[in-house]
């Protein structure tokens, strides 16, 4: 076997095995591997991809549609801008968003995006996020007319850059259009942040899309955390309130920035409403409330 990219294996906590009309054989387990010598193998030639040349994929996918009549766009992507200035997403998004209503002339094309889910190790809640730099772009987008966006910081794996569970995301996805296209009276989304207020020490969190209600889901409400200066953050204690989250810590008296989620892979966010809708991870500067 010659792996070309990466450094080859097995992708841990994957179920591997073989299977056959009458059996299967789990490779689950320890394996052994030796590193060939002695034997050159020219190195393979450099791929173009041509998705990452300048209007690759508008010119070989958009282009030649642009005489059909869509409905909506559905739309998953934002992993590969994780790594290259995630700050610039919601830029280079908007933008996307406007050429293709130019394409096919329709300034109010519905535009529904699938929100990056969790991935990576879990228990880096300090450390800086390229994911949830994008997360956070995704969701600001909303402020574009017309979108919708699907939150799935709950069904992602750690170890897969493309999550199994597209079932989830499908039904997600399907909620929104029939909101958002056919105008059905539905709750879509999960919670969406609205507006905060700060009340003594304590930060007041109000939110869209809360259905019947806000829910913790599987026990007490986690996934927050505070800061007094925007660049330490310990984590928060929380509870939900008439429908809003109170949002405080013993330690810290003037409040500067609270943050839900705001990991690769959010261990223990678990603010839902009770359609089991998950609220989008967010980010608010109290200074600027």
């Amino acid at each position: 076997m010659v792996c070309w990219r990466g450094e080859g294996g097995f992708t841990p906590d994957k179920p591997y095995q073989i299977e056959t009309a009458n059996e299967s054989v789990d490779l689950k387990g320890k394996w052994l591997y030796k590193v060939g010598t002695g034997t050159a193998i020219e190195a393979l030639a450099p791929q173009i991809f041509i998705q990452f040349e300048p209007i690759g994929v508008h010119n070989g996918m958009i282009a030649p549609l642009k005489n059909l009549v869509p409905k909506g766009v559905i739309w998953y992507q934002g992993e590969s801008n994780a790594s290259r200035l995630p700050k610039k997403y919601k830029q280079l998004f908007e933008l996307l968003i406007k050429d293709w209503r130019r394409v096919w002339q329709n300034e109010k094309l519905p535009f529904i995006y699938v929100q990056l889910p969790n991935f990576k190790n879990i228990g880096c809640e300090y450390c800086y996020s390229t994911w949830a730099e994008i997360r956070d772009a995704q969701l600001k987008t909303l402020e574009v007319a017309h979108t919708g966006m699907a939150v799935t910081i709950d069904i992602g794996e750690w170890n897969d850059l493309h999550p199994l569970n597209k079932k989830d995301v499908g039904e997600r996805l399907a909620l929104i259009a029939r909101s958002l296209v056919y105008n059905e009276p539905i709750v879509c989304s999960g919670p969406i942040f609205k507006r905060a207020r700060v009340s003594a020490d304590q930060v007041i969190l109000t939110f869209e899309h809360i259905g019947s209600g806000l829910l913790a889901k599987g026990g007490k409400l986690e996934g927050f955390t505070i800061s007094p200066d925007g660049k330490r953050f310990i984590p928060a204690r929380s509870s939900i309130k008439d429908n809003e989250v109170i949002v405080w810590h013993e330690c810290i008296k003037q409040p500067v920035e609270v943050r839900y989620a705001w990991e690769d892979n959010p261990e223990n966010a678990n603010l839902y409403n009770k359609e089991n809708l998950p609220a989008s991870p967010f980010k608010v500067n109290l200074l600027e409330v």
